[in-house]
């Protein structure tokens, strides 16, 4: 096996059998098909058969399904193997296995490695592993991570600091080399947290040039776990993305104040430039807590202009709600203004059609869309097609298309118990890697 064609074909999850498909082999009854396919190259299908087979105490026939893919060299291939001998017990043979692949030099096998340590009573090892290459941010997170099993907090304190320059806060990424200095801050605040220092832990947060990442804000979450409400309260009103109103709302919806979470929403849907995020987290706190009817009333006042998203998020609610027709209405209402309805607006109405029983009408209007053909529309159709029923007729739409929608027609034939030629669907997909460039790196045209 090639270590770069198996990490190409994972990732890109082409011209191989995906793992939500080996799930559903498995749910049909199929086992027999993935143990097969397990030993002829298909990483997924082998993944979950060394699973089954040490959940069956077959540990020796595990691992010789991984053996190939182990001895290419692929790092994943190291991972799962290292990830199933511990949890069987076996966290020398774990450590001894990646430590191998770490000593090699692949870039994923130190943070893994070092972190499989810590977790069996080795954090002071681990941490010494890490301590070089405190510059790296990933690496950088996991020492803080082992540093407390090593009583060696003060010390990846100081590694921090040290990083955090005097009178400057990066304003992108890219700013300074190494470690950044909004990240050593919010490690550094980790630790000061950890070691019960929450006063020093928020000041520091408060210094940092943003806070949020990925939709969390740390400040806003560290004050939540320590109650501090009205500092939360206060935070929230002043920070413009809405991620403090919105740890702030879930805080009081844990505790049941429900009108307090709502209020919160609605006075960040006002302020945040945010606005059509924070409307949406309204409408799901109001549907949550049984007012359907509102969460659609509060959406549809945001929606008349609003991105496709917000119309996803608002046809779903109706649908939920029992009321598909009303989000027809919208729809029809939308497309009268616009005098158009490009098929990303379209394809909102086939499931409302099809909850009010109209799948016939949604299927014949989905097809006279003047983009009813092509291979982005296809998976549409044969959705409302196969939820009616009609599963070979979701076959017979997907085929023109096959090589764009392969997942989805592997899956209706697999439904029917077509699985040999589910399999040669895809793996039709031969495509490669792509050859490294033997051209000099430029940032000038032509690139």
């Amino acid at each position: 096996m090639d270590a770069a064609d198996l990490d190409y074909r994972v990732r890109t999850q082409s011209g191989c059998i995906p793992p939500h498909l080996v799930s559903r082999l498995l749910e049909l009854g199929h086992a027999e098909a993935v143990g097969y396919w397990a030993g002829h190259g298909e990483w997924f299908c082998a993944r979950e058969w060394a699973r089954l087979l040490g959940e069956q105490e077959l540990r020796v026939e595990a691992l010789e399904i991984l053996a190939p893919y182990l001895a290419s060299g692929w790092w994943t291939a190291t991972r799962t193997t290292a990830e199933l001998l511990e949890s069987w017990g076996r966290a020398d043979e774990a450590i001894a296995l990646t430590r191998s692949r770490m000593e090699a030099g692949h870039p994923s096998a130190l943070e893994f490695c070092a972190r499989l340590l810590a977790r069996h009573g080795r954090s002071d090892e681990a941490f010494t592993l890490l301590r070089p290459h405190i510059d790296d941010g990933t690496l950088a997170e996991a020492l803080v991570d082992v540093a407390a099993g090593a009583c060696r907090d003060e010390e990846a304190a100081a590694l921090l600091a040290a990083r955090i320059p005097d009178g400057h806060r990066c304003d992108t990424p890219w700013c300074c080399h190494g470690l950044d200095s909004d990240t050593a801050i919010g490690l550094l605040a980790v630790i000061r947290e950890r070691q019960g220092r929450t006063d020093e832990a928020t000041a520091l947060l408060r210094t940092r040039n943003g806070t949020s990442v990925n939709g969390r804000d740390q400040l806003a979450d560290l004050l939540a776990r320590h109650d501090r409400t009205g500092e939360l309260r206060a935070y929230a009103a002043t920070e413009v993305l809405g991620h403090g109103a919105r740890r702030l709302a879930e805080l009081l919806e844990e505790r049941g104040d429900v009108e307090g979470a709502i209020a919160v929403y609605r006075r960040a849907g006002r302020s945040s430039v945010c606005r059509g995020t924070m409307t949406v987290h309204l409408a799901q706190l109001l549907a949550r807590h049984g007012r359907g009817d509102e969460a659609i009333e509060v959406l549809r006042a945001l929606a008349g202009g609003a991105d496709d998203w917000i119309l996803h998020v608002l046809c779903t609610l109706c649908a939920d709600a029992g009321r598909p027709e009303d989000g027809l209405a919208h729809l029809d209402a939308l497309k009268a203004r616009r005098g158009e309805e490009e098929w990303d607006l379209f394809w909102i109405r086939l499931p409302l059609l099809a909850a009010c029983d109209r799948v016939d009408e949604a299927v014949e209007r989905a097809r006279a869309h003047p983009e009813g053909g092509t291979s982005y529309a296809a998976p549409h159709i044969a959705e409302l097609l196969a939820g009616a029923g009609r599963t070979e007729e979701a076959v017979a739409v997907l085929r023109p298309h096959a090589s764009a929608n392969s997942h989805e027609l592997a899956g209706y034939l697999i439904d029917l118990g077509r699985v040999a030629e589910a399999v040669a669907v895809l793996r039709q997909d031969e495509s490669r890697p792509p050859q490294p460039s033997t051209t000099a790196w430029s940032a000038e045209p032509p690139f």
